[in-house]
């Protein structure tokens, strides 16, 4: 078979459609891209030579070749994070540079860049409807932060920055991922499992039966205790031991902090190159390069917001800990006089479970995840008026856990589909949850004929996997977390935008993206939605009044400690992209010790690497901007204000409401600036008082 043939059948050379998950392997990576680069360099050269400064002559032909190239490129960084192996890092490390230099050339391309000027200027512009405005403008602005603008030294020396940055930030999220790989913690004797919860147990003989002690079982070991949250997180909440939980504390915290992971000069060099980049287009420093393009107007409107939350939490938080040390002293803890980082969770979770009288182990069998996807499809057609129904079998699938949805509207259409990914497979799964396009709403013209394009999402979580032929019993976090990440989800597949542009979340301003998602998450404890899904997976008797009420009675718990590690979160990576130089008299660990003199109560321990791990920020996009989640977060409970003002138990304003929600919020995507789209459903700027009240901290 000659090489054109193979190329040709290559799958990832598709280029629309569903990914053919089922075909793809590693090593037909570097000759797609080889391929797919080549052409889309003609087309562009092409393009260039020939560009009309209309919509039909510039934004939609540049639209049908980029797509090609993020439909396969997404597929790649999505099965990063699904379906990690040495032999896809291989390859994806290989065609990474190729793939940011062309999307640099594009950003850079000078004749389209005027031609959007032209377009902009011309007769055209009074025609076209906001969404495709609002495109128009966004790729002007885009081409000047990606340095358009520059000329000879400076352009070359742009480009070289845009490269390394992103190896450095690859190199940044796979130490992360092989440091939390590399640590485990075995134990083989009851006095170290002491106090640890049965579906922890289960989980780690689990991990230990991986890693190859076929014997291993919950009830006699050995037991694997490994740093991915899943495992870390219950074993921190709820060990006796309060060596093992120092011990893996500090692994934790030392994450990709020294030997060949050593992440500390990644952080230092990518900050060095961030500033620089900053200045190349204009800027006094990174933090306003990033802000150009949210909706925060700048730096010191997030100060403002951030100092404001500051002052609430910091006092509720200092409380909190004097709390908890009363509590620790009364129950006779040797420690409660010195509390340390390590002590924390596992008191918490015990004041809580005094407090209010229930583990968060208890309430998992009652939250089995079939039940509280239809708790969540319920509510979603309830609000918005779509059906969810699952599509299984109608999508090729990256793993055989994986599921496939279709959404449907009013009349019974389809409109969108969905992936969900929900447990956590540590050896190639990167943590954390989160939501991304697989395809973007479009309008299509094939032959003459106009047809639109439905949109489909990748759901992704890491929750606790089905065990010993029990479903997936989720916590009530993870319930949460579910219902965020779908919130994501409706933002990219309601949308009524059909200039794939602003479609769903693309243009939305980064500060503004989590509304929807942070949105959603405050329906878990609404009456009618957590007891249709809060039903025990063996007896299908509903959740106990009384776990309802005591629920409601945690969900403010150390509400304020909660904020304040956002908040410090937040403000480290402000003042490191704002204030601070590299080279100076301080490194990126001394900026978060003397922030946290302010925004922790306990503070950070002098080995605490956290930056180190940090990869929202170094190995994901929200350098000097982590701030949106607190941003979006007003804008997400003055939201959910609106419907406890129509009234929560009132059907007919709660459908009104939801309606409205749908029509606004969720169907304009980035076709109107944020702003704009919440007064049109609000009907006036938002307020921080419903989040104060919502964290009851006003």
């Amino acid at each position: 078979m000659n090489a054109n043939a193979i190329i040709s059948q290559n799958p990832l050379l598709k280029g629309a459609g569903l990914p053919p998950f089922t075909e793809i392997k590693p090593e037909q990576v570097v000759p797609a891209f080889q391929q797919l680069i080549t052409q889309l360099d003609a087309e562009l050269a092409n393009l260039e030579t020939n560009v009309q400064p209309t919509w039909s002559g510039l934004v939609e032909p540049l639209e049908k070749f980029t797509e090609r190239l993020s439909w396969t490129w997404g597929i790649v960084n999505h099965l990063m994070g699904v379906k990690n192996s040495s032999e896809l890092r291989e390859a994806y490390e290989a065609v990474q540079p190729d793939v940011v230099q062309f999307f640099t050339k594009l950003g850079q391309s000078q004749p389209l860049y005027n031609a959007f000027k032209a377009l902009r200027s011309s007769g055209e512009w009074n025609t076209l409807e906001s969404a495709q405005q609002r495109i128009v403008s966004a790729a002007i602005r885009d081409a000047e932060l990606s340095g358009v603008g520059l000329e000879g030294e400076a352009k070359e020396r742009f480009n070289a920055i845009q490269l390394e940055l992103a190896e450095l930030s690859t190199k940044f999220s796979n130490h992360v991922l092989d440091a939390t790989k590399a640590f485990s913690l075995t134990l083989t004797t009851k006095a170290e499992i002491d106090g640890l919860p049965q579906s922890l147990l289960s989980l780690a003989a689990q991990a230990a039966r991986a890693a190859g002690e076929e014997n291993a079982t919950a009830e006699n070991g050995p037991w694997r205790i490994t740093l991915d949250f899943p495992s870390y997180g219950p074993f921190m909440q709820h060990s006796t031991r309060r060596d093992l939980r120092e011990q893996l504390y500090k692994a934790f915290i030392s994450r990709a902090a020294n030997g060949d992971l050593d992440n500390n000069p990644l952080i230092e060099r990518i900050l060095e190159l961030r500033q620089e980049l900053a200045g190349l287009l204009g800027f006094r420093n990174f933090a306003e390069l990033s802000l150009a393009s949210k909706m925060a107007p700048n730096v010191e409107a997030v100060e403002a917001l951030l100092e404001e939350l500051r002052r609430v939490s910091y006092d509720a938080a200092v409380k909190d800990l004097a709390a908890l040390k009363e509590f620790a002293l009364a129950k006779g803890a040797k420690e409660a006089e010195d509390l340390k980082h390590w002590d924390i969770s596992f008191w918490a979770e015990r004041q809580r479970e005094e407090k209010f009288a229930f583990t968060a182990e208890e309430l998992r069998p009652y939250f089995p995840l079939p039940q509280v996807l239809d708790g969540l499809f319920g509510l979603v057609n309830r609000l918005f008026g779509v059906t969810v129904t699952p599509a299984d079998g109608q999508a090729p699938l990256w793993h055989e856990d994986v599921r496939y949805f279709q959404i449907a509207d009013e009349t019974g259409a389809p409109i969108a589909y969905f992936y969900l990914d929900p447990y956590s497979r540590p050896a190639e799964k990167r943590g954390g949850a989160w939501m991304d396009v697989c395809i973007n709403r479009g309008k299509i013209v094939e032959n003459g004929v106009t047809s639109i394009r439905l949109p489909v999402a990748y759901l992704v979580c890491n929750q606790t996997p089905p065990i010993d032929g029990q479903p997936s019993l989720m916590t009530f976090n993870e319930v949460e977390t579910l219902f965020h990440e779908f919130g994501h989800g409706l933002h990219h597949m309601l949308t009524k935008v059909d200039y794939t542009g602003a479609a769903g979340i693309n243009n939305v301003e980064w500060d503004a993206v989590e509304l929807p998602s942070q949105f959603m998450e405050n329906w878990c404890y609404e009456r009618p939605t957590l007891f249709g899904m809060a039903k025990h997976y063996q007896t299908g008797e509903p959740l106990p009044e009384h776990y309802y009420q005591k629920l409601i009675a945690a969900r403010n718990y150390m509400s304020g400690s909660g904020m304040l590690r956002q908040l410090h979160f937040s403000s480290v990576d402000l003042e490191l992209h704002s204030r601070y130089r590299p080279g100076g008299n301080e490194t990126p660990s001394d900026v978060r010790q003397r922030i946290a003199k302010t925004t922790t109560v306990l503070p950070p321990l002098p080995e605490d690497a956290f930056l180190c791990a940090f990869g929202h920020i170094f190995g994901g996009g929200y350098a000097a901007g982590y701030y949106s989640y607190k941003w979006a977060e007003v804008l997400s409970a003055d939201a959910f204000a609106a419907f406890e003002e129509a009234g929560l138990e009132n059907e007919e304003a709660i459908k009104d409401t939801g309606r409205r929600y749908r029509d606004t919020v969720l169907s304009l995507g980035g076709s109107k600036h944020p702003m704009e789209v919440f007064k049109t459903f609000r009907g006036r700027e938002p307020s921080t008082a419903p989040l104060l009240r919502h964290n009851g901290l006003n």
